[in-house]
């Protein structure tokens, strides 16, 4: 199976490497993009997902390791890739001065689209991103989550095999959020492979097929959101104010446990027993039982919250 066909691999990367300096900032990491997959990338700030992705972009070089987009080398075809390619940027870098349209038409000059047909796609993403009553606004007039939906029509009007969005939904409201996953699931189905990073927790695990979790330039661990949380945390997690009491009830479950700020999370795979166990043996205590999370995969590999 060649790259690019069906479940093939998209983007491939083995032992890829990026130095600043002393600095280390991608440190050999090994990962590959399948054919219509939505695939993640979480980590803290400087974890090296930028970097990462301005690698696979190509406009950063790699420093080492071997890296391939659609079965081609960055390095002598950028330019290829790049055709191929749409990009969403975490900024809103769209020309204030031009209206929606008139944004994408420009755009697809780039990719040396005639303008009659520049004009069609335009119209037709506009309506596809439900931004079709907005042609003619400027951007200044735009709210943030129509300016975000503008710039994914942007990433899309050179009909791209692959879309990149650095945190898509940043700032936005619910409901512009939820509509944001729907395009992109819509586009998934269309055959399109995504990868995003994000910095929210449920949008990777409600969106990602598969996901890797970075820090220090490394990656920690891969795999589907769903396999992740069963096997780093289990069903369900119990959790407890820390006190030194419920700590010595805590450390005689026999279950995986960590003390994160003043709580205690108890990583549990008998819900009813060890909350049982906790109550009785700390009479008062207030207990909470939810579903295991991405949110608590990654705080457990990393100690730290995704917004540091």
């Amino acid at each position: 199976m060649g790259p690019g066909e069906a479940g093939g691999p998209v983007v491939t990367a083995e032992g890829l490497l990026k130095r600043f300096g002393e600095l280390t900032a991608v440190d050999s990491i090994s990962f590959r993009v399948l054919k219509g997959e939505i695939f993640g990338f979480l980590g803290p700030n400087g974890a090296g997902k930028t970097t990462t992705m301005r690698m696979v972009q190509c406009v950063s070089p790699r420093d080492g390791g071997t890296l391939e987009l659609f079965g081609m080398d960055p390095r002598p075809d950028a330019r290829l890739i790049k055709r191929r390619i749409g990009v969403v940027p975490q900024d809103n870098n769209l020309d204030p001065e031009f209206s929606s349209l008139d944004n994408l038409v420009t755009y697809a000059g780039y990719y040396d689209i005639p303008r009659e047909e520049a004009v069609q796609r335009s119209l037709d993403l506009l309506r596809f991103l439900k931004l079709d009553s907005k042609q003619d606004v400027i951007i200044e007039k735009l709210s943030g989550g129509m300016k975000r939906r503008l710039i994914l029509a942007r990433a899309l009007v050179n009909n791209p095999d692959l879309l990149i969005l650095d945190e898509p939904t940043t700032g936005l409201d619910p409901q512009a959020r939820h509509l944001i996953w729907d395009t992109l699931r819509t586009l998934r189905a269309k055959g399109i492979t995504i990868i995003i990073t994000t910095h929210y927790m449920e949008e990777a695990e409600r969106l990602c097929d598969r996901l890797v979790i970075m820090d220090h330039g490394r990656i920690l661990i891969e795999g589907p959101p769903g396999e992740l949380i069963g096997r780093i945390i289990g069903k369900s997690v119990v959790e407890i104010a820390d006190t030194p009491e419920a700590r010595a009830c805590t450390a005689g479950l026999g279950a995986r446990f960590e003390v994160m700020g003043d709580t205690i999370r108890v990583y549990s795979t008998r819900v009813k027993e060890d909350t049982d166990a906790i109550l009785e043996g700390c009479p008062g205590t207030t207990v909470t039982v939810r579903p295991a999370s991405l949110e608590d995969v990654f705080l457990h590999l990393t100690g730290r919250p995704l917004r540091e």
